[in-house]
């Protein structure tokens, strides 16, 4: 069982991959969708081919020719995709983070298959947000962020929820964009904190050094 903080699971609600559309039935992969060594993000399989794949044909379309995205390119490669629905597409500034979450090779860029997994946690991440949004109001309240964080699989502390809404809210109300953008910090500083933490204790020693380099980049 996972401790408090790191969660155990992605929730109950419906993933989507590359290559389907919403609504459409997610194949099955046993009891529990699997998840890689990250919470609050789904695994992405290999199993999935680029050929033919819609996804690719977004990517390939805006990608320059060192085949990467970078930030503006990553926003206008989603706004084009049509992937944030009837909410506002996303700023120049939660694509950043976007690409700090998933850029294991430090290029400031991602490559295709690092933007796969990224498209299948915004299509995860907004299917969640639809279903904590009870009242339809195309916003998440302070209760409603409650629910999605524990759907993620995260045990935070009231106070460090009452934190993230008075962070990210606007009257009291979070937008689908700042709620991925929510979404993405929890999961990078989760998993910064996660491979320093050895012993999975919860408990960890940072070099000011590394801390910086760690929480600034996101």
């Amino acid at each position: 069982m996972a401790y408090p903080g790191y969660g155990g699971g992605f929730g109950n609600f419906s993933i989507q991959v590359p290559g389907m559309q919403m609504g459409e039935p997610v194949p099955e992969t046993g009891p529990a969708v699997l998840l890689d060594e990250y919470c609050g993000f789904p695994a992405f399989s290999d199993a999935y081919s680029s050929a033919g794949d819609s996804v690719y044909t977004y990517f390939s379309a805006v990608a320059g020719q060192d085949g990467e995205l970078d930030a503006e390119e990553l926003q206008r490669c989603l706004t084009q995709s049509g992937i944030s629905g009837t909410y506002s597409p996303f700023s120049l500034e939660t694509c950043r983070i976007m690409i700090a979450m998933l850029d294991r090779d430090y290029t400031g860029k991602l490559g295709f298959s690092e933007f796969k997994e990224l498209w299948a946690a915004l299509n995860a991440w907004k299917q969640n947000f639809m279903t904590v949004d009870q009242d339809g109001s195309g916003t998440v309240e302070h209760h409603e962020l409650r629910q999605a964080i524990g759907l993620m699989g995260y045990r935070l502390s009231p106070q460090t929820i009452t934190t993230i809404v008075k962070r990210y809210s606007k009257n009291g109300r979070i937008f689908f964009d700042d709620y991925v953008a929510c979404c993405v910090k929890l999961r990078a500083l989760t998993d910064f904190f996660r491979k320093r933490d050895h012993l999975q204790q919860g408990s960890v020693n940072f070099m000011y050094d590394d801390f910086l380099q760690g929480t600034m980049a996101i």
